[in-house]
């Protein structure tokens, strides 16, 4: 039963993630990014924490929550530059200031 919860709870957090996310306007998307880079840092100290705090048997998956939490930071940072690379002018030449 207990299993069962869980799953319904996975599936309706990703359906509110998913309307929440899709109706944020597109101008909005690289200041969210960089705070969602944030709380994946605290994710990946939490990993590290449960990590050194696992006994012996669980630290295989702890290690790969590891793993998966540098992923998501390091993608995270990736995808966010890849964002703001966007923005930036290509040949910025400034005008001259003719009064």
């Amino acid at each position: 039963m207990m299993l069962l919860t869980l799953f319904i709870i996975l599936f309706a957090s990703a359906i509110l993630g998913y309307k929440v996310i899709s109706r944020v306007p597109p101008l909005l998307h690289t200041p969210l990014m960089s705070g969602m880079n944030a709380l994946s840092g605290i994710t990946l100290l939490g990993a590290l924490a449960v990590y050194a705090a696992s006994p012996p048997g669980a630290r295989t998956a702890a290690a790969i929550a590891l793993v998966l939490a540098m992923i998501n930071v390091a993608g995270g940072f990736f995808v966010t530059e890849r964002m703001l690379r966007m923005f930036k002018k290509e040949n910025h030449i400034p005008k001259e200031n003719s009064l």
